[in-house]
Parts: C-alpha cells; structure tokens; sequence
C-alpha cells in the first residue's frame, strides 16, 4: 500500500529535506487516531506547490512530528485540464460533485449561481465554499494531485458568463443539444464544461451560454442528473484527451 499522504499549506509548516515539522491538530489527528499510524510510520507530505515530500512520523504522546527525507519532483496535473463551471445544487450532492471533479483532474471547480439553484442565506454560502475547499484538499491526498485546485467563490451564471465575455472555447452540457461531446472535442478541446443545477438551466441562460459562444453537447441520449453528468463529461474528456500509451511487447 502506499503512504498516506497529508497536505500542509505552506503557512503551517515549511517542507524540505532533512527537517522536523510539527503536523497541524487536524492533520495529527487524523494520522494518529483515525488512521492509527505509529511512529516511524511513513507517509507523504505536500504543500500545493509541487512535486512530494518522503517524511516518517515521530510520536511522542500528544506530540506528532514528521521527519522529512527527500523532496520527489512528480507532477500528476493533467495538461490542458478543463475547469468545472457547476450550478450549485443539493449540499450532499455538490460536496460529491467537487470531490470527483477534483479526483477526474478538474483545473478548476467554479459555482455558479443559476436561475433554478436553491438560495442560501450568506452565512451558509461562506461555510459552505470553506467546507469544497476542504474537500478538494482531501481528495488531492486520496487521489495523489499535488496541487490544489482552486474552488472558486460562487458567482451568478450571469456574472460569469460576462466576465468570461469570449465563450468560444466553453462547453454547455444540454439534454436537447444535438453535438456530442466527442465530436466537439475533436474540433476543440474546451478549457471549462458548464452544468447546470437540478431542473438545468432556462432556455433564456442556454441561449445567453451559446450567444456568447459556448458550444451546448450532450453526452448520452438520456436525461443526466447534474451530479452524474458533470461526472460523466469529467472522466469523457479524460478518455478523448488522453495521450494513447505506448506499445508493449
């Protein structure tokens, strides 16, 4: 099995070779109670800016250091990811969509703010993007991304339609659309796939999405869940894009 690996944001602790850093509560936690490493257990440590640090644990009572051994230049970031540009829908259902988003190798996961999405009071907006946030640090520790994907805060579709002006290199997904998303991707692979929330998006924010260029395609004859189709079309542009193998003998 591999180690387990843990992120630490650069202001927690500074990583390089041959230091002692002490871990963070919730990461000192989690490796000591949850997972039950002990010391000279070895795991992975990572700061978001690149590559990974080989380290041990040393634990002495409620002390929990890690000893760090060698800095390892691997990148496991996709080129020419695509962003996710996703409706905010149910919390159970929007915390599992950033999850996966993130695990599928997603550049960038934005919430948006569409007509049929359920409103919440500002409070709950704040906690709920720390709470992505979180979640895509998780899944860069179980998915072995070394770098964080930006959650961004949640916009109106409008708004972010505006700001990106230019929607040419954008993909809607829509059950009406009459493109695949294969044969769209063959023309031009898109920098971010737009989906809309529970119900999808009016007819008027489609039309809005596709006036300013974006490209509506459908990736089954079916009527997708938001959750599922941002999903599907994630792992579609993995397979398309994806550079072939080599052959082996």
């Amino acid at each position: 099995m591999s180690a387990p690996r843990f992120f630490l944001a650069p202001r927690e602790a500074t990583l390089a070779p041959s230091v002692e850093v002490v871990l963070p509560v919730g990461v000192a936690r989690h490796a000591v109670q949850v997972l039950r490493l002990r010391d000279a257990a070895p795991v992975v440590l990572f700061d978001g800016r690149g590559g990974e640090y080989e380290a041990t644990l040393a634990v002495s009572g409620r002390d929990v250091r890690a000893r760090v051994h060698r800095h390892v230049d691997v990148e496991r970031e996709q080129d020419g990811a695509s962003s996710l540009v996703q409706a905010i829908v149910a919390h159970d259902t929007m915390d599992a969509i950033v999850r996966k988003a993130v695990e599928l190798g997603a550049a960038r996961v934005e919430p948006v703010i569409a007509q049929r999405t359920q409103r919440v009071a500002d409070e709950r907006s704040g906690r709920r993007l720390a709470r992505w946030r979180q979640i895509a640090i998780a899944a860069c520790e179980q998915c072995g991304r070394n770098r964080i994907p930006e959650i961004a805060s949640p916009l109106a579709l409008d708004e972010w339609t505006a700001a990106r002006g230019d929607c040419s290199d954008v993909v809607l997904l829509h059950p009406g659309a009459k493109v695949l998303l294969r044969s769209a991707v063959c023309a031009r692979v898109p920098t971010a796939i737009v989906v809309g929330p529970e119900g999808g998006l009016t007819d008027a924010e489609a039309a809005a999405l596709t006036a300013a260029g974006a490209r509506a395609v459908r990736i089954a004859a079916a009527v997708l869940r938001a959750d599922t189709a941002a999903i599907a079309a994630l792992a579609a542009l993995n397979a398309l894009t994806e550079p072939a193998l080599p052959a082996t003998r």
